[in-house]
């Protein structure tokens, strides 16, 4: 929060993956930052074997069928490193998860993934770098490759929006899967990630055009996964402009999402940099 607050950010959203544990002590850190505070998460659904990130804004994230599934998530997310780190060994690319998944299995704020087995292949010397790791080994069709549990993404946008909240597909440009989100839009999808760390001008003015053709939102973000993961930069440069902002608040509003009376007056002024 102080990183951010120090690049000028004044409404600020946390979406871990999978887990909302974070998200009291982040508000109550952004309060005394003076920082709006918006609550968010990111979940993982799947289609035909392809990972596709859905933002959630606005949500209870204490409502009790949102909770279930994240445990469930969370839980897939233990197995699937494990049966990564299996074939690994059988690789002979011995790499030790065990500490991780405990940590995981104790501490609900704690969501692991393959970063986290990638950064164990470069610390084993087995990679060179995390894209090293995901290029030769984690990566789809990898040989150490696993594919998560089926959960479409029109299931996560239904299970958001039960929360009362709104979904947001999350960085398209990287998704190479434009076809669902006309189909998702018509399913609830409120929103597109048109401004993200890793989109360029062009792909930014797609999205952009693709949403007012939807009549969707767009929200935007650093996509910040800490110094090892490559978008440090990101932080506080790539956000969500504030009439796009004062937008997003308002499809929130329009849908009954619970959207803070601080962050509605934060976009009201039209100087929030999100």
């Amino acid at each position: 929060m102080a990183r951010a607050a120090g690049a000028g950010v004044t409404v600020v959203a946390v979406t871990d993956h999978d887990t909302t544990d974070a998200l009291d002590e982040s508000a109550a850190e952004a309060a005394a930052r003076g920082l709006a505070f918006v609550p968010g998460i990111e979940i993982t659904a799947v289609d035909d074997e392809h990972d596709i990130h859905v933002l959630g804004y606005f949500f209870d994230h204490r409502a009790r069928a949102l909770q279930d599934f994240l445990a469930a998530q969370r839980a897939d997310r233990i197995a699937r490193v494990e049966a990564i780190a299996g074939r690994l060994a059988v690789l002979g690319l011995p790499v030790n998860v065990a500490p991780i998944c405990a940590r995981a299995r104790r501490n609900p704020s704690i969501s692991v993934g393959r970063p986290q087995v990638a950064a164990a292949l470069v610390r084993a010397g087995h990679a060179a770098s995390f894209a090293d790791a995901f290029e030769r080994f984690l990566g789809r069709g990898g040989p150490a490759f696993v594919p998560r549990r089926p959960v479409p993404p029109a299931e996560v946008v239904a299970l958001v929006g039960a929360a009362g909240g709104i979904a947001s597909l999350a960085h398209p440009g990287l998704n190479g899967r434009d076809d669902l989100i006309a189909p998702l839009a018509a399913e609830g999808l409120a929103a597109i990630e048109a401004f993200h760390t890793d989109h360029d001008e062009d792909t930014t003015a797609r999205y952009l055009a693709m949403a007012a053709e939807l009549h969707t939102g767009v929200s935007g973000g650093s996509d910040y996964h800490g110094e090892l993961a490559g978008r440090a930069s990101g932080l506080g440069r790539v956000g969500l402009p504030p009439e796009h902002f004062r937008h997003l608040v308002d499809v929130a509003r329009a849908r009954g999402a619970l959207v803070p009376r601080e962050v509605v007056e934060a976009a009201a002024s039209g100087s929030a940099h999100a």
